[in-house]
């Protein structure tokens, strides 16, 4: 989909774009066959899309062959959406909350997530994502330059923090790139970045720990001048956090 086609789509149907709703449209047809790609999609996968737009990645998506779940909580872009793939066997399309969807389905094993995200509740919904028992074999996921950073950041750089243990916990940072704001429609005052994030073949920590670390390192980067002993004080008893850290 072209520049010229969203706006006249956009147009035809006199819809003016909600900048709290994060309505930013990327419309460069190689960057969108670049994140298409990098979801290495077959008809065998099952993939989540929250936040299609007027489908420009979708498309490119429904192409693949792989059974598409498309969740858009704009009531007037989905109305585009049907028309547009309404012929589409291998498409479900929701209108609804894209973090509820997550949220709600305990099971993401078995599929893939392939987005541009909403930029106010991307991180949200990555974590919420990499937190299920099963999470996604694989997201490739459009955000915020900034927060593409943070998320593949090393140890010992300023970027690395809370974001980036819950996403690492479960997934390796196997690509990124970055997409200047003029490849989107309404262009945003930031750059913008993909990531690719593949799930770990062995867990870093057993599934039944995870809420432990989660609670742990939320609790240190809470008050980051304060000591990890002080703060574990604060949440367990004196035996209690004494077993945390083997005294």
């Amino acid at each position: 989909m072209k520049l010229t086609e969203m706006k006249e789509l956009l147009e035809r149907h006199k819809i003016q774009l909600t900048k709290s709703l994060g309505q930013n449209f990327l419309h460069d047809s190689n960057l969108l066959e670049k994140i298409a790609v990098a979801g290495e999609l077959t008809a065998d996968d099952q993939v989540l899309e929250i936040g299609p737009g007027l489908g420009p990645l979708t498309e490119r998506l429904i192409q693949s062959g792989a059974h598409v779940f498309a969740v858009e909580l704009d009531e007037r872009l989905v109305e585009i959406l049907r028309d547009r793939f309404g012929t589409a066997e291998n498409l479900e399309l929701l209108c609804g909350d894209g973090m509820k969807v997550v949220k709600e389905r305990e099971d993401w094993g078995a599929w893939k997530m392939v987005a541009n995200l909403p930029y106010s509740m991307a991180s949200a919904i990555l974590v919420e994502a990499a937190l299920k028992p099963a999470c996604f074999r694989k997201m490739v996921v459009t955000l915020q330059w900034e927060v593409v950073n943070r998320i593949a950041a090393s140890a010992g750089t300023s970027d690395y923090g809370l974001l980036t243990l819950l996403l690492q916990l479960r997934y390796k940072v196997t690509q990124r790139f970055k997409i200047r704001s003029g490849s989107f429609f309404p262009p945003p005052e930031i750059d913008s970045g993909v990531i690719v994030l593949e799930r770990r073949e062995e867990e870093v920590l057993p599934v039944e720990l995870h809420p432990l670390f989660v609670r742990i390192v939320k609790q240190g980067f809470s008050q980051r001048r304060k000591m990890m002993k002080k703060l574990l004080k604060m949440q367990w008893t004196p035996r209690g956090w004494m077993k945390l850290i083997g005294g």
